[in-house]
């Protein structure tokens, strides 16, 4: 077997000023640097951070006690290991740390996930590039004889809790008697929106999602055979109405060629 060869000063300096960096608590600072020194780093580091993270989960920011909300951001520091030196992408990496590193605490609220996801998506929208290269489509066409296109800046999303309410005023007790369904979507001036749909409409969303076939007067009589209404055609002028609404928020952005 090879003999192991020894890392050279200067990476053995580098790691324990990391380490230092991000636990000050219980990892050494690397002898030979003056504390002072030590300290400016100490403070840009978690200064950054921290404010990186209150700016882009402002409502679990505001929500979340001082000092509990301070162990949480060292808590990422310490035992999350970002994949990106990217600074957008931290709140991604703050997400994943959420749901698969941080060991959950008696007093966390239930909710936190779902909020910090939610608050998540607005970045993630606003640097998204995924409409950057769209099916051939008309914006013109007559929506429910064409086959209808969503906005891939459109995203529904459905939560347990009402995300969308949650404040220093409004903190739930428990999950919603039923579904929180939202659309979050860019608008053609690169405007974030934040829409409350109903189950109707996020089946809608989904069919539309999921189709590249059938018109859109097809997927509402889809709707309508779901819903077992005695009168289809309440359903599909309805659903009409609700398709333009959507094209209007650009939403849905036309119907395929």
């Amino acid at each position: 077997m090879p003999n192991s060869v020894p890392e050279p000063d200067f990476k053995r300096l580098q790691m324990a000023f990391a380490a230092h960096i991000r636990d000050p608590g219980k990892a050494p600072a690397p002898g030979g640097i003056e504390d002072r020194r030590m300290a400016i780093y100490r403070d840009l580091f978690y200064n950054n951070i921290e404010s990186f993270l209150a700016g882009n989960f402002p409502v679990l920011h505001e929500i979340t006690p001082e000092e509990k909300w301070h162990g949480i951001v060292r808590d990422f520091m310490v035992n999350h290991r970002c994949e990106t030196p990217h600074f957008p992408e931290i709140a991604q990496e703050f997400l994943a740390y959420l749901s698969e590193s941080r060991q959950a605490e008696a007093d966390d609220y239930p909710f936190m996930l779902e909020l910090a996801h939610y608050e998540w998506v607005e970045l993630a929208l606003g640097i998204s590039d995924e409409d950057a290269e769209l099916p051939s489509h008309d914006p013109n066409r007559d929506l429910l004889e064409g086959i209808p296109l969503v906005s891939p800046v459109a995203w529904n999303l459905t939560y347990s809790y009402p995300v969308h309410h949650i404040s220093t005023e409004m903190i739930p007790e428990g999950p919603s008697p039923e579904p929180n369904h939202l659309v979050v979507y860019r608008d053609r001036l690169d405007k974030i929106h934040f829409l409350e749909i109903n189950a109707v409409t996020q089946r809608l969303l989904e069919l539309i999602k999921q189709n590249t076939q059938a018109t859109g007067l097809e997927i509402l009589q889809i709707i309508a055979g779901e819903m077992q209404h005695p009168d289809p055609d309440v359903v599909i002028n309805a659903g009409a109405q609700l398709i333009q609404d959507l094209k209007a928020r650009n939403i849905i952005i036309g119907a395929r060629q």
